[in-house]
């Protein structure tokens, strides 16, 4: 089989001002579901590991 070696350079980007400040605007609108998935997702494992910690973690009662 023959190798293949391309290369890509890139020396320059020409993006328009209003397109990038849209396109920035799409991505700080789409970070707020996953950041809430995250949310979830941290609260779900706080609560796992918190409940077992502190299931491990009790005194025993008193007499």
């Amino acid at each position: 089989m023959e190798k293949c070696d391309n290369r890509v350079i890139v020396s320059g980007l020409d993006i328009p001002f209003w397109d990038l400040v849209w396109f920035m605007v799409k991505l700080a609108l789409a970070s707020i579901p996953a950041l809430f998935i995250i949310y979830l997702i941290f609260a779900f494992l706080g609560m796992i590991f918190g409940g077992f910690f502190h299931m491990i973690a009790m005194p025993p009662p008193l007499p």
